[in-house]
């Protein structure tokens, strides 16, 4: 379960000059991962603040979360002009429930948006698991987080140690949760069955408080996206769930047509010895 205080401290960080850069970039790039995915169920687990689903085009999506608790809106950048006339689809429809029990039947869904919601459940696994369980085959999960493997997971890290050995101050990023790496989230897709399609990185800059020095540190982007990928200071993987019985059906058709035709084929080969001997026994006879 998504503790309150963990939600109340990520959306109050998100606010921060560091949270309004990175949301930025979460926003934008879920904006394009879901404008082109059809449908007509969409679920966004977790940080109802961040409107996952508003370029997605499918009728029926919900916004799911574990609290009562809202904080309010956050500040969003605005829709890519292309993507703009997706705004005039109606809002999707808020629930409260349980990560690891979802209130949907099995492969009832299209498509599944978790931002940091692995870091911040009671059980990533089960909460994974209940994803795989609710999606319909070739259905998609998108899944955002924070990499420990980067220079903000870095300050975290170092932030963290501080604390243990009696240092004050606070944290770089959110306390609350357990970052989980991009490999150990593409490992624990594939055990459920996904194919990871996609995978992106986000945010080289320097970890840095105030919004002018990150802003002089802008050109770290490009750089960083060419030099160092993988430490971007967030993520986001694109799954596809894969049922593999499926496609064994047709497999065992063609072996089932071929082992029908077999019998066909030696039938009419013994026919036609049985043929060849009878004109050979006649022709002795003669």
């Amino acid at each position: 379960m998504v503790r309150k205080a963990s939600i109340i401290e990520l959306a109050c960080w998100l606010q921060s000059p560091p949270g309004i850069t990175l949301l930025a970039w979460e926003q934008a790039e879920i904006d394009r991962a879901v404008s082109d995915l059809f449908g007509f169920h969409a679920l966004q687990l977790g940080l109802a603040e961040l409107e996952a689903l508003r370029a997605n085009r499918m009728p029926h999506r919900w916004v799911a979360c574990d609290s009562l608790h809202q904080s309010g809106s956050l500040p969003l950048p605005p829709l890519d002009a292309r993507l703009a006339p997706l705004l005039t689809m109606p809002a999707g429809h808020a629930l409260r429930c349980d990560f690891d029990a979802l209130p949907f039947p099995s492969q009832s869904l299209d498509l599944v948006v978790l931002p940091h919601t692995l870091e911040l459940t009671r059980d990533p696994h089960d909460t994974l698991r209940e994803v795989e369980r609710v999606l319909m085959p070739e259905g998609r999960v998108v899944i955002v987080g924070f990499n420990p493997a980067s220079l903000w997971g870095l300050r975290q890290s170092a932030g963290r140690l501080r604390q243990r050995l009696g240092g004050a101050g606070p944290l770089f990023l959110p306390s609350a949760g357990e970052f989980i790496g991009y490999g150990r989230v593409r490992d624990w897709l594939r055990l459920l069955g996904f194919e990871v399609e996609r995978g992106r990185f986000g945010l080289w800059r320097l970890p840095l408080r105030s919004e002018r020095g990150l802003a002089r540190l802008a050109w770290m982007e490009s750089a960083g996206a060419h030099v160092w990928p993988r430490l971007g200071a967030v993520y986001m993987v694109e799954a596809v769930k894969r049922v593999r019985g499926m496609r064994l059906l047709g497999l065992d058709r063609r072996r089932l047509r071929a082992s029908q035709a077999s019998p066909a084929v030696v039938a009419n080969r013994a026919a036609a010895a049985r043929e060849i001997f009878q004109m050979l026994e006649r022709e002795t006879d003669d």
